[in-house]
């Protein structure tokens, strides 16, 4: 059933409301869904699985250690293709608008590790 066009205003401006006051977590919950092409890559590494599942317990039957760490190591690379993704898009950080900008660069002469976390600690405690 569709939304009607009272709805969809609201649902809209709940949207804009959301972005303006947590844009992190908007972005976060947009990031959600499934990419395109998250289905060939489970498809792919449950192949590698299967195919080093196989090649282990071959390598095991005949008493032949090489073959069997073959299988694992191939199991173990189809588990980490399958659940990896590939990223897309823009990366960077949501403004209240909805648009993207671009991460801060690092610079790292500005001190010490244990100096940045005193300074980052020094800023929230400011912010109360």
């Amino acid at each position: 059933m569709p939304l009607s066009d009272n709805e969809q205003r609201l649902l809209e401006q709940m949207e804009r409301a959301l972005y303006a006051e947590d844009p992190k977590f908007a972005s976060a919950m947009r990031g959600a869904n499934r990419r395109p092409g998250a289905g060939r890559r489970l498809a792919i590494g449950g192949t590698g699985i299967v195919l080093g599942l196989v090649v282990l317990v071959f390598g095991v039957a005949n008493n032949n250690i090489p073959v069997g760490v073959l299988g694992f190591v191939c199991m173990l690379g189809g588990t980490a293709y399958a659940v990896s993704s590939k990223r897309r898009g823009p990366v960077g950080v949501v403004n209240a608008a909805g648009t993207v900008r671009p991460p801060a660069k690092r610079n790292r002469n500005k001190g010490s590790f244990m100096q940045r976390m005193e300074q980052r600690w020094d800023r929230r405690r400011d912010e109360r």
